[in-house]
């Protein structure tokens, strides 16, 4: 077993794989080394937002920490309230509180098992794997441990090509959203602004912004103009799609399995519900196609997936209908060509269709969702591990290869004591990001390290 490690990352990922270790039994002590950056540990991006507007996109029985305790976050926040029920939707800064405990819990009880567990709130600066160990760096300090593991979740965002820099100094193109929705102290309220991407993100962002600027209008544009599909009020019990995903190994093909869904749904099955039962079976899918056909899902089938698999909550959707109805959010399609500033106000330049299109705006939010392409990062740890060919980075552009069990790939063989774990397995596993997946990946992670 590795009894010397460093988990290298502050959000819901690293936490969950601090619990894996610290509450299973364990022939020996551990000693723990979790640098967890310079932000709030635990949190993470994405339940450190404190607004009620923010929902979880799954319902509540299905948030838990840890695979084998599958009512956790469930029996968390039914405590305070006994009326929350299992197919709720709840705020995302509930899951963050419940984080906190469940981490302060998993510190106490590897504390009294005699676990030795520092939190750092640094950067790690550069990691250096050796035969045998793996030398951590961070100022001018350096620990040898046994193995690390990269929790990182996603990439600092970077601005899209084409933007000018006065743009970008003018503080009216937002690269990153979250600052902005963390501090409502913006002097004037812009009256109009544009939202780069319609997914997820932007999602969040038009929610808080449009209270907090209720003469504001918002223009969202993306390739195809569409919006997250929404979940629906009751919860559906999955098909048996045994049939299909058999069908579906057979023959590695996106457009053999596109065929197979949409004759799936013309039969009757619910397409919510057949999304859902491919969940469980998405990492030996996506495993299992060549990366031609990885490529090819990219280019032309990736968007629709999306829509369909991370879905509002219902009313997220209804507060987005309202605002549509209402003529305060509207929806283009294109794809962004140049941002420029002129004056007090920003020259967007989309294409669509082959013409360009040029809209102005007070303030222009990127919400291009998560980036995790390596090619292109200036994040120093990934960025000094490229360099050094430690690690290599997808061809897709979906994070840092690794085989299956989240070791990462070092001239095409694994590193037996170098893991990663969330969001830098998306070009691995496809489905890296949410909860019931990461929890899984500790699980495995935790398994290689404790193993004697």
């Amino acid at each position: 077993m590795f009894r010397r490690v460093a988990i290298i990352g502050g959000g819901a990922a690293a936490a969950t794989l601090l619990g894996e270790l610290l509450q299973r039994p364990s022939p020996h002590l551990l000693h723990l080394d979790w640098y967890t950056g310079s932000g709030a540990p635990v949190r993470g991006v994405a339940y450190g937002t404190r607004s009620a507007r923010h929902l979880l996109d799954v319902r509540a029985a299905t948030m838990s920490l840890f695979a084998g305790k599958a009512r956790s976050f469930l029996d968390f926040v039914q405590r305070d309230d006994p009326g929350i029920a299992g197919t709720d939707f709840l705020p995302r800064h509930r899951y963050g509180d419940y984080l906190e405990v469940e981490v302060a819990h998993a510190l106490q009880s590897g504390k009294a098992h005699g676990h030795d567990v520092h939190l750092i709130p640094v950067m790690v600066d550069a990691l250096v794997p050796e035969t045998g160990a793996v030398t951590v760096m961070h100022g001018e300090e350096a620990h040898q441990l046994d193995a690390a593991v990269l929790a990182l979740g996603t990439l600092p965002p970077t601005p899209l090509t084409g933007v000018d820099p006065a743009a970008l100094d003018s503080g009216r193109y937002v690269v990153d959203p979250w600052p902005l929705l963390a501090d409502d102290r913006v002097e004037a309220a812009p009256r109009k602004v544009i939202l780069l991407g319609m997914g997820p993100t932007a999602i969040d962002v038009v929610l808080e912004l449009s209270s907090r600027w209720p003469l504001a209008e918002f223009i969202a544009i993306s390739r195809h103009g569409l919006l997250p599909e929404s979940h629906m009020n009751t919860a559906a019990a999955p098909p048996d799609s045994a049939g299909l995903i058999e069908a579906m190994q057979e023959v590695p093909d996106i457009r053999y399995w596109l065929h197979l869904l949409r004759e799936a749904i013309d039969q009757g099955t619910q397409w919510r519900a057949l999304i859902d039962s491919l969940r469980p079976h998405t990492a030996s899918l996506w495993t299992d196609l060549p990366l031609e056909q990885r490529a090819r899902f990219l280019r032309h089938a990736r968007w629709a997936w999306e829509r369909a698999r991370h879905r509002m909550p219902p009313a997220v959707s209804e507060t987005i209908t309202a605002l549509e109805r209402q003529g305060r959010l509207r929806r283009r399609r294109g794809r962004p060509q140049s941002v420029q500033c002129d004056g007090d106000v920003l020259q967007l330049v989309i294409n669509h269709a082959g013409q360009p299109h040029r809209l102005q705006a007070d303030m222009i939010i990127q919400c291009t969702g998560a980036d995790i392409d390596l090619r292109r990062t200036d994040h120093r740890l990934l960025s000094q591990l490229l360099t050094n060919a430690h690690i290599a980075a997808d061809p897709l552009g979906l994070g840092v290869m690794a085989d299956n069990q989240g070791r990462l790939l070092h001239e095409g063989r694994p590193w037996p004591h170098v893991f990663a774990l969330g969001a830098l397995l998306r070009g691995t596993l496809w489905e890296a990001n949410a909860m019931p997946e990461i929890r899984q990946q500790a699980r495995v992670v935790a398994d290689q390290l404790l193993a004697n």
